[in-house]
C-alpha cells in the first residue's frame, strides 16, 4: 500500500457473545445494545456504544447498506469520473477480527499513533537479527496470501470476493489484513482495476475479460507488516492487448531494474531516476503523488521512496533496513484525481495504470527480495506483442 493513506473496522459476527462498537472509531467492547435499525432490518445486528459514536461513523457506516430496492449503486452518481470504473455498492460486512490475533495499534480507532510520533523524528530504523528473521517469516506469508487471491482472479469474480479470501488467508495464518481500518479504510486489501492508480475500495464491481487489476496486499504479523502488490491480466483479452501489455510488463521491468541497484551506499533518490528513464523509453509517465515507504513494526515510515527522476529523497541505503519500491506507470498522463470515498485515486485522463511492489531488505552487499515471487505464483510475465 502507498504511503498516502486512510480504512473501516471489523463488525462483529452475530454468533459472539461479546458486543463491539461497529464506529470505525471506536471498536471497543461495549454492553450497549443500540443497534443500526437498517442493519437490522437486513439481518444484522451492528452495534454502536451509543449515539454519539453512531453519528459520528454514519457517513462510513451507510455504505454498508443497500438502496432503496436496487442491488447495487454508485455513491458519487454526479461526480465527473475519467474512466469507465465506478464504485459499485454497497460494501459487505464482515465478521470481525478474532480476538487471538494480534492487531496494530489502529485496528481499534483508525489512527496510526506509533506512526504519526515516528513522521517526527524522520529517522531510518535499522533491524536487528531477530526482527530480520520476523520479517522474512512475515513477508513470505504475505506472498502466500496475495498468491492465494490472485490465482481466483478471473472475468465474472468481483472485486469484493478478491476481498473475501483475502480476509480468509490472513485469518487462516493468524495475520491482521494491514489495510483494514488503517485510516477508517473500509477492507482487507487494496484492488485497482484499470484507470485506478491505487487505493481502490473492494466492492461489486464485476471485473471483465480485458480489465487490468492490481492487488496490494499488506499483512501483519508478529508485530511486523508485509507489503507487495502486483498488477494481474483478466481473461485472454487483457493478454492480447498491445498497449496494456506494454503498460503492464514496462512497469514489471522498472520495479526490478530499480529494485537490482539497491546496496548500501544507494541514494534513495537514484530509484526514481532508474524507473522513469525505463518509463519514458516505452511511452509511459510515473505517478509523483504516491511513493514507497520504509517498512518494520510501522505499516508506513521513513524512508520515502520516490519513483521519479530528478527527485530530492534523502539518504542513503544501510544494511539492515526495510523499504518497499512500488512504481506506478500510467498510459496516458502522470497526474491523478481522486475520487470522493477520499481514497480511490485515477489517472486523470481516464487511461490505464500498473503497479508492482516489494518489501525489501538491504543487505551488506545488496538485496534481499523478502516478498518474491516463486515458481508457483500466478500470473508473471507476458510476452510483449510486437
Amino acid at each position: 500500500m502507498t504511503t498516502v493513506a486512510k480504512n473501516t473496522s471489523s463488525w462483529p459476527s452475530a454468533a459472539e457473545e461479546k458486543h463491539y462498537c461497529s464506529s470505525p472509531f471506536c471498536g471497543k467492547e461495549t454492553e450497549s445494545n443500540l443497534k443500526c435499525p437498517v442493519c437490522l432490518k437486513f439481518g444484522h445486528k451492528i452495534y454502536f456504544c451509543g449515539k454519539t459514536c453512531f453519528r459520528k461513523a454514519w457517513h462510513i457506516h451507510k455504505n454498508f447498506h443497500p438502496k432503496d430496492d436496487s442491488e447495487t449503486y454508485n455513491p458519487f452518481s454526479e461526480f465527473e469520473f475519467t474512466g469507465d470504473v465506478r464504485p459499485t455498492y454497497p460494501l459487505s460486512i464482515k465478521p470481525r477480527i478474532p480476538d487471538s490475533i494480534k492487531r496494530p495499534d489502529y485496528a481499534l480507532d483508525g489512527q496510526p499513533i506509533s506512526e504519526m510520533k515516528a513522521d517526527r523524528s524522520n529517522s531510518v530504523r535499522v533491524l536487528s537479527e531477530d526482527e530480520i528473521k520476523k520479517m522474512r517469516v512475515v513477508c513470505k506469508l504475505g506472498r502466500e496470501v496475495l498468491d492465494a487471491t490472485a490465482a481466483a482472479i478471473k472475468p465474472g469474480v468481483t472485486t469484493e470476493q478478491l476481498d473475501d479470501i483475502i480476509y480468509a488467508e490472513c485469518i487462516k495464518r493468524k495475520a491482521y489484513p494491514s489495510p483494514l481500518n488503517y485510516y477508517n479504510f473500509p477492507k482487507s486489501v487494496c484492488t485497482s482495476v484499470n484507470e485506478i492508480i491505487c487505493h481502490g475500495i473492494p466492492d461489486k464491481t464485476i471485473l471483465k475479460d480485458g480489465d487490468i487489476v492490481n492487488l496490494d496486499v499488506t499483512i501483519y504479523k508478529f508485530g511486523f507488516h508485509a507489503d507487495l502488490n502486483e498488477t494481474y491480466y483478466v481473461g485472454e483479452k487483457a493478454r492480447k492487448n498491445k498497449d496494456l501489455v506494454n503498460l503492464v510488463e514496462t512497469t514489471r521491468e522498472a520495479t526490478m531494474m530499480a529494485i537490482s541497484t539497491v546496496k548500501p551506499g544507494t541514494p534513495f533518490r537514484h530509484f526514481g531516476d532508474v524507473i522513469e528513464k525505463h518509463a519514458k523509453e516505452h511511452g509511459l509517465s510515473v505517478v509523483r503523488t504516491y511513493c514507497g515507504h520504509g517498512i518494520n513494526n510501522l505499516f508506513h515510515t521513513s524512508p520515502e521512496i520516490l519513483h521519479y527522476a530528478n527527485n530530492k529523497a534523502p539518504g542513503t541505503c544501510k544494511a539492515g533496513i526495510c523499504f518497499t519500491i512500488e512504481p506506478m506507470l500510467n498510459m496516458g498522463t502522470f497526474k491523478d484525481i481522486s475520487w470522493p470515498d477520499d481514497w480511490t485515486v485515477s489517472t486523470a485522463d481516464g487511461k490505464p495504470s500498473a503497479q508492482f511492489e516489494h518489501t525489501l531488505l538491504v543487505t551488506e552487499d545488496g538485496v534481499e527480495i523478502l516478498t518474491a515471487r516463486n515458481k508457483h505464483s500466478p500470473g508473471g510475465p507476458v510476452k510483449r506483442i510486437e
